[in-house]
Order: structure tokens, then C-alpha cells, then sequence
């Protein structure tokens, strides 16, 4: 008769915990979401967009640079003028804007996401904490938002290197009309799995979002710190086009590989078995310099870019949230 009410405690206790389980869950989500703010999502936006329009003819370079394996279907440049000259002489300034809708979505939707979701979980990782946040905590939480970030503009990012990887010498592979039509083909010829071309490298590229991030804050910090004013404290233009610019060109240096072996990856004129396929074909065929091929596009494109949407970035969202 006693073996009852011990019986019911137990089954209340489990259903109590149960429910402070879902009520810690509920709570921290709930707490997350209080620093989402929609102001970060449109100043991110608002930086990613300007400076693709202003400089995505050297992402077109970077990219046929990044690919260029030897394929014979490949227009063979010099350099990186006499790349642009040659698009320029085939296909007028349509052709060095060739794939520029994917890239305004991509990057417009990447900075804008990254910044939202980095912010937010940045300000969930300092909620109740007087100290600043360390250099580790800001690496974290960059990756994290770099991650979520990708997941979503994936896609995109494969449609704008097939885009930009149309040649005019080659015209019996897919011709894409546009955005649209570049992810319905793909989808109808590759399923999800075409969509998703990349992704792997490109998990490992969160760590260059990351990298980025952490030396953006730090120098912001220590910099602020020397000038003995608050470390969130507002900086004029040019300080945040040198504190941009440093920090984008410690996370190329660090990680630019990757990027070649995603685009290789996404490449609709070569097929490959993966990213370890990627890497021991281009070490064999190319050495160590094939890693690092359209770097030098690349660096003259990322760094302006870069100060130009954190620029954006930073003096948007101060307007919209009213830090001014």
C-alpha cells in the first residue's frame, strides 16, 4: 500500500526535471534572442552590398585565377590586368559583372547574418559579466555565427562561382541566364548535393570569419585602451579602415588555401572525389604555390572590401540603434 505514493513521487520528480529542462532551455533561448538586434542584420547588409557592387570585377579575377589547373577549356592570362583586359575586350563590363547577382545576395546576406548572429551571441556569452570578452570567446563566437552563416548562403555562393566560371570559348557546357536559373539547374542536375558543393572547406573557411573578427575586436579594444576611452567607443573613419584592413590581411595570410580547394570544388568543369582529392591532385600537379593561386586579386579585392563594409557596417548600425 505504501509502494504507491513513492511510485507517483518518483514519476513527479522525473516530470519536474523534465519540465526545469525545458524551462532552462526556453529561458536561454529567450535569452539569446533578447540581443538580436535587426539593425546589425540591415548594417551588414547595407556594408556587404556596397562593396561588392564597388569591387566585384577582382572577385571574378580572384576566382579564374583560383581554378586555373591547366584545363585547356581555360582562357590563359598573364596577369591579373591582362585578365580583366581580356573580359573586358570579349564581353564589355557585362562580362567583368558576370555572376555580380549571386555575389550582392552572398555577401549582402553573409554579412548581414554574420554580424546578426555574431552580435547576438556575443552579447549572450558577456549577459551579467562586468569583464570584457577574451580573444578565445570572441574566436568562438565569430565561428559560431560563421557556421550558421554558411548554412544558409551556400547555395548561393556555388551559383556565383559557376556564374563567373562561364567561358565564352566553352559553349556547350550549362549557360546560366541567372541567379535563378543557375540554382534550379543545379538543383535539377545535382539535387541538394549540388547546392551544398563546397560546404566542407567552407566550414573550415569559418575560422577565417573568425580570425578576422577576433583581431577586429582586439585591436579595436587595445586601441580604445590607449586612448584611455571606453573599449566600445566610437572611432573615425579612418580607424576602422586600418583596424578592417589589418585584420583582413592576418586572416587571408592564415587561411587562403581553403579557398582555393572551394572553389576548385565548386568548379563545374572539373570533377573531383572530395576535399582530400582536391588538396593531393593540386599538391602534385601545382606544389604548395597552387594553394595559393589569385591571392594577390584576392588581397587587392578583400581588403578594400573588407574596410569598406565595416565602415558601412559600423556607422549604419550606430544611426539605426541610436549610438551615435
Amino acid at each position: 500500500m505504501s509502494s504507491a505514493p513513492k511510485h507517483g513521487t518518483a514519476a513527479e520528480t522525473e516530470l519536474s526535471n523534465k519540465s526545469m529542462s525545458a524551462v532552462t532551455v526556453t529561458g536561454s533561448l529567450q535569452k539569446v534572442f533578447s540581443h538580436v538586434r535587426i539593425e546589425n542584420l540591415v548594417a551588414g547588409l547595407s556594408g556587404g552590398v556596397v562593396s561588392t557592387l564597388v569591387l566585384h570585377p577582382l572577385d571574378l579575377v580572384k576566382i579564374r585565377f583560383a581554378v586555373s589547373d591547366g584545363l585547356e577549356l581555360r582562357p590563359k592570362y598573364s596577369g591579373m590586368f591582362h585578365c580583366m583586359k581580356s573580359v573586358w575586350h570579349q564581353e564589355g563590363l557585362r562580362g567583368l559583372y558576370q555572376g555580380v547577382t549571386p555575389n550582392v545576395w552572398g555577401a549582402g546576406a553573409s554579412w548581414g547574418l554574420y554580424f546578426f548572429f555574431y552580435n547576438a551571441i556575443k552579447g549572450y556569452t558577456k549577459e551579467g559579466r562586468q569583464t570584457e570578452l577574451s580573444a578565445g570567446e570572441h574566436l568562438v563566437s565569430a565561428a559560431e555565427a560563421g557556421v550558421l552563416t554558411l548554412t544558409i548562403t551556400n547555395p548561393i555562393w556555388v551559383t556565383k562561382t559557376q556564374m563567373v566560371l562561364q567561358y565564352s570559348a566553352d559553349p556547350t557546357r550549362k549557360q546560366y541566364k541567372g541567379m535563378v536559373d543557375a540554382l534550379v539547374k543545379i538543383y535539377r542536375s545535382e539535387g541538394v548535393a549540388g547546392l551544398y558543393r563546397g560546404f566542407v572547406p567552407g566550414l573550415f573557411g569559418t575560422s577565417h570569419g573568425a580570425l578576422q573578427f577576433m583581431a577586429y575586436e582586439e585591436l579595436k579594444r587595445d586601441y580604445n585602451k590607449y586612448r584611455k576611452v571606453p573599449s566600445d567607443a566610437k572611432l573615425n573613419a579612418l580607424e576602422y579602415v586600418t583596424m578592417a584592413a589589418l585584420s583582413k590581411l592576418f586572416a587571408v595570410a592564415t587561411t587562403y588555401p581553403y579557398q582555393v580547394v572551394r572553389a576548385r570544388l565548386q568548379d563545374q568543369h572539373n570533377r573531383y572525389n572530395g576535399v582530400i582529392d582536391v588538396v593531393m591532385r593540386t599538391w602534385r600537379n601545382e606544389g604548395a604555390a597552387g594553394f595559393y593561386k589569385g591571392i594577390i586579386p584576392n588581397l587587392i579585392r578583400v581588403t578594400p572590401a573588407c574596410c569598406i563594409t565595416f565602415v558601412v557596417y559600423e556607422n549604419v548600425s550606430r544611426f539605426l540603434l541610436g549610438t551615435e
